[in-house]
């Protein structure tokens, strides 16, 4: 013996340390209350965001830790707000929270079986069959009219007050606290699931796919289940959008809303999930500035912020943050030495 003693590493005591929370997690919380609190006014643009937020984390957990690009995630919002809607529209179904659960429900279903097979291809192949996807959704409502209501969108939406009580003011409060609270519940999940060992799974496979077959992991069905959840909860974000609006139009299955959601993520960061809310609240904000102050060329401008973010932040805004911390940490630390 050598007299020293070997370490052995915990795998559990590994995950639950990237688990712990940290007192900066609390601050996208705080802002919202205190945004509910101070700016009442812009509630209705909260709950934009807040949508946005879930839809983007939705993409996140397969593209930011499974590493799949997707060009068609829009279909599975866009399925969680069509069967949110035709739920009310055609068969009463008004409950809120049941409609919710149950359109992301159909959302995951689809999931489930488109993913069962583009999980089996990547690259410009997976690029492409997830546009074919998404486009051939957009053309299915379109023809099924009598049900989703076509180019024309599907109306008639009624959906009842929450628990019975809190109705979908015209100021969004009721309907920002909703949001919240789902946005909350639906980070608590994706957080626990990627500081498990499935999400750190999801990791390896993107970073090394071949050694992850190598070592004996089930790439292609741990794909499908990231897929299936990450599909759930884009159909939750769908659902919300068909509650809170109370209309659908073939907007939501539209390339437009895929890629907007695509860069909303890309700005913020991928694979750090708040990136998602920092993206979605810069993207949003910005967008609604420069709509109003610039109506003919906003989109010019939007479009500068997101090039300077390509060039200069490659890891997205979030990361850049997270850099300027970690140069202001280690030059405190080289005074205290």
């Amino acid at each position: 013996m050598s007299g020293k003693t070997s370490s052995i590493i915990d795998p559990k005591s590994v995950l639950l340390s990237r688990a712990d929370w940290h007192w900066a997690e609390a601050l996208p919380w705080i802002l919202a209350i205190a945004v509910f609190v101070f700016q009442p006014i812009t509630l209705n643009l909260g709950v934009q965001i807040l949508i946005m937020i879930i839809f983007a984390l939705s993409l996140d957990l397969i593209l930011g830790y499974g590493g799949v690009v997707t060009l068609g995630h829009a279909a599975y919002f866009g399925a969680g707000a069509y069967a949110t809607g035709m739920l009310s529209a055609h068969l009463g179904w008004n409950e809120p929270i049941s409609g919710l659960l149950l359109g992301a429900s159909a959302a995951a279903i689809i999931g489930f079986l488109t993913g069962w097979v583009l999980m089996r291809y990547h690259g410009l192949a997976l690029l492409m069959l997830t546009l074919a996807l998404g486009i051939l959704m957009a053309e299915f409502a379109n023809v099924t009219e009598d049900w989703t209501g076509g180019f024309d969108g599907l109306y008639g939406i009624s959906i009842d007050p929450i628990f019975g009580i809190f109705e979908n003011d015209l100021w969004r409060r009721n309907y920002f606290w909703y949001c919240l609270i789902v946005a909350f519940v639906v980070f608590l999940a994706c957080r626990r699931i990627v500081n498990s060992a499935f999400g750190r799974g999801l990791v390896g496979i993107r970073e090394n796919t071949g050694r992850m077959r190598a070592i004996g992991s089930p790439v292609h069905l741990r794909l499908v289940m990231a897929y299936t959840i990450s599909a759930f909860i884009a159909g939750i974000a769908g659902a919300l959008f068909a509650q809170s609006n109370e209309y659908v139009t073939l907007d939501v299955l539209s390339f437009v809303r895929s890629g907007t959601v695509l860069i909303v993520l890309v700005l913020g960061g991928t694979g750090r999930l708040y990136g998602a809310f920092v993206g979605a609240i810069v993207y949003i904000l910005v967008e609604d500035e420069l709509a109003k102050e610039y109506p003919a060329y906003w989109e010019l401008g939007l479009g500068f912020v997101l090039v300077l973010t390509a060039l200069f932040f490659r890891d997205g805004l979030l990361g850049a943050l997270e850099s300027i911390v970690k140069y202001f940490k280690g030059r405190e630390g080289g005074r205290k030495a």
